[in-house]
Formats: structure tokens, sequence, C-alpha cells
């Protein structure tokens, strides 16, 4: 396809783009029936055939099956998520992945690979590749040498963009070039959350990575206009599910003490010198050394959410609610990560439940990525 071609289909795409959660409600069918593990129908060529390595809760996975793909075979090391994934779309292998032969894998048309993001992360340490968690691009490159798939789709935090291997070679470079190697070319570009219908200013980078024999190219969707709907307020607004009570990791006694002080729309510079801790009062008289902190940030009902962590710490996330003062409740940031209603969080605890939705993609970008790709990379008319 030229990229003429690929800008036309494009436009395809836009027609559906005012799409929304509502798109991603999920069929309440048991895992058995879904069949997801299944060895694919090699006759039915209307669904793109996905293998999800890394699939955590399954965030990217919905907005593929969402999207018209199967989802033959998902993988993750986390005890934790497999409750919640197989409640919701299927069963998933909870394995190392360096441990599983790859030729024991089904074949696929698409290899998701949302690789764990810690050694990149701005909100962290940023380690090396050397980390033992960078081997795991190798092990993606195994599965891409041996299924063969049209498309493999990696997804990571904005700092990928800045990292570099041992080497000192950048990391989009040097996944691109690996990627030639192993006969794809790869297309990547920093996209915001927000801007496909997700009520989360949430930014992330997408690596497509299409085969290089298929003469294909790829052009990332164009972003929808925001509306209210996107909204802190709008969220927060909605009732809760029925069939769900609301679960809200406590605050420490301290966050609570400062949050009494933090209006809507603030954070930790509103809060009186006196009422801060010694290591806050010290950052407050050093703020060009740290680079001016926005710690304890509340967002008001009239702003878009900022990004959903994994650690939940009010610290360095907005997780305080706008009008209480406690952390958003289980369901609350789920749906910043627009997931819909009927998408159920099982687990041990409710933090891990915090954990395992941060680290999600969020569903509806998901389901935008994935219907580009399928109108642009696949013929299945």
């Amino acid at each position: 396809m030229t990229k003429s071609n690929a800008k036309k289909k494009q436009k395809k795409h836009l027609k559906s783009a005012d799409k929304s959660a509502s798109l991603l409600k999920v069929t309440k069918v048991s895992a058995e029936k879904l069949k997801l593990n299944k060895a694919p129908d090699q006759n039915d060529t209307r669904k793109p055939r996905v293998i999800s390595l890394f699939a955590g809760c399954g965030g990217l996975d919905l907005g593929f099956h969402k999207a018209g793909y199967e989802i033959v075979y998902a993988n993750d090391i986390d005890p934790a998520v497999k409750e919640t994934y197989e409640y919701n779309l299927g069963t998933i292998d909870i394995r190392d992945i360096r441990t599983i032969k790859k030729s024991e894998l089904p074949d696929a048309d698409v290899v998701l690979a949302g690789i764990p993001c810690q050694p990149f992360s701005n909100a962290g340490n940023r380690r090396s590749t050397a980390d033992d968690r960078g081997t795991l691009f190798g092990q993606v490159l195994e599965v891409v040498d041996e299924k063969a798939p049209a498309v493999v789709v990696f997804e990571n935090v904005r700092g990928f963009l800045s990292s570099k291997d041992d080497n000192g070679t950048p990391m989009p470079l040097r996944l691109q070039k690996e990627l030639k190697r192993h006969g794809y070319d790869l297309y990547y570009q920093l996209v915001n959350a927000s801007d496909y219908g997700v009520p989360q200013n949430r930014y992330r980078v997408f690596l497509i990575g299409v085969k290089s024999s298929s003469r294909k190219s790829f052009v990332f969707p164009t972003p929808i206009p925001k509306t209210d709907k996107l909204t802190v307020g709008h969220v927060i607004g909605k009732p809760m599910p029925k069939d769900e009570q609301k679960e809200v990791w406590e605050l420490s006694p301290q966050s609570i003490k400062l949050a009494r002080h933090i209006p809507e729309g603030g954070s930790w510079k509103s809060i009186p010198e006196k009422h801060l801790p010694p290591r806050l009062k010290r950052i407050l008289k050093e703020m060009k050394r740290y680079h001016s902190p926005n710690f304890y940030r509340r967002f008001s009902r009239e702003e878009i959410m900022g990004t959903i962590t994994a650690a939940g710490t009010p610290e360095n996330s907005g997780i305080i609610h706008p009008l209480e003062n406690r952390r958003y409740s289980v369901r609350e940031i789920a749906r910043f990560q627009s997931f819909p209603d009927d998408f159920k969080f099982i687990g041990p605890s409710v933090s891990k439940k915090y954990k395992m939705i941060g680290n999600a993609v969020p569903s509806v970008l998901a389901y935008h990525i994935a219907n580009s790709i399928k109108e642009q990379l696949f013929d299945l008319d």
C-alpha cells in the first residue's frame, strides 16, 4: 500500500472516530465460550489473530478484541491479573515468557507487546537496558521470528523515546534497526490518550512494525476533538454500577492532613508552609533546584485527569478526589482509563487493583489504534 492509499484509509477511519467507551462493553460470557486460546480457524480470515504478550489485566487486548480481532493467546508473569483477565476476556498463561517455547504458541497475524515500562519511565529511576526486563525485547523478537505476524505492536512510556541501550543508541533507533533485520518497517508516534476519547492526559509511545514484504505503510489515526465528556467532573458524576461497592485505597494519615489544605485544582503549593512536612519545606526553599515539582495535584472537575499511575501515590500523581479527601475509587480510575463499567476487577487487595489498572493501556485508545491497523494493513472485505 502506498502512503497515499494509507492516508485515504485513514480518512475512512475518521468516520468512526466518535466511537467511545460505549463500543467497549464486554459481553459477559465464559472464557470457555470465547475459546480465546483455541487454535485459530485457518479458514476464517475475517478476524486477524492476536498473540498478546505482557497482557496485564487486558486494556490493550480489550481494544483489539472490540475492533474485531481474535485473541488466540495471552501471557503475563503477574498472577494478580489472572482472575480479572479471565473473567473479562478469556484464558491467560501466567508464566515467565523466557520459559515458554515459542514454537508452541498458536499462529497469529498480530503480536502485541506492552513491554513493562519501568526501566524507561520518567516516574521512577530510569535504568539501562542492562536491567533484566530489557531482554524482553529479545523475547518478543523470538516470537516474531517464529510466527512471522503481519504486524507487531509495541507500547511504552514517553521516556522510551529518550532512553538508550548500553551502547548509547537511542531505543527507537535500536528497535527500528532490530525490526529491519527481522523483516519489518517501524512506524512510531507519541500519542496522548485524551486525543482519542480517553478522559485522561496520558502520553504513550506506540511503535508499529509492519512486515516489509507487504509493501504497506501505516499512518496513525487523526486525533478526535475533545468534549466536556473528558473532564474529571463528567467521569466522577456517574453513579456507581449497581452490582459494585465503592472500593477506595485509603490515604496515609499524613496525606489526609495535607489534602485538607489543598483546594480543588490546587497542589502542595496551596498548603501553608507551617503544615508541610520537613522534606517538602526543604523543597519549597529550593524550588529551582528541584525543578518546581507539582506534588499532591488535585485536579478540578473542569480539567482532564492527569496520568493514572500503577503506584497511585498522591505525591506523584493526581489521585486525590476533587471534593473528598480520598483517592479516587477503583471504578473511578478504571473510568479514567476508559474501561467500561462491566469490565470487572478481581484481586486479593484494593492496591493491586489500582496497580493493574494503572499499568493498563486505555482500552478506547487501544481500540482506535487497532481499528487503524485493521483498515490499513488487513484486506478483510
